[in-house]
């Protein structure tokens, strides 16, 4: 599986934007799918992940409320809708595809992962 992540950039705070991963070479519709962030000097950490159909999302503490994680079986393609950006939120997304259908918070259960999409928030 390739994963391509997209729709990062610079958004003042308080904006929103809308992440998207798409896969290439091969579905992963039956596998759960995560987002992490890594902000410079961190540790790459969770945000959110969704099961295979839809039917279990997870948050982060700091974005529940703010971002919503979504995906399109037939688009191949799992988005991370976010609102009320703050500072706190500029890092490198990265997508990447849980090893079970369920998904997990733990970097060590995914197995392929996406390149990285720099989101920068600031005035």
């Amino acid at each position: 599986v390739q994963l391509q992540a997209s729709g990062g950039g610079l958004v003042q705070p308080g904006g929103s934007l809308r992440l998207s991963c798409a896969a290439s070479r091969r579905t992963f519709s039956n596998n759960a799918v995560g987002w992490f962030r890594q902000a410079p000097g961190k540790e790459r950490e969770f945000v959110a992940h969704i099961s295979w159909n839809g039917g279990t999302r997870v948050y982060e503490d700091s974005v529940k409320g703010r971002f919503a994680i979504s995906r399109d079986r037939g688009k191949n393609t799992v988005y991370l809708q976010m609102e009320n950006l703050n500072p706190e939120d500029a890092a490198v997304y990265y997508c990447a595809v849980h090893r079970s259908s369920v998904g997990s918070r733990m970097t060590k259960d995914y197995l392929y992962w996406g390149q990285g999409t720099l989101v920068t928030v600031s005035s």
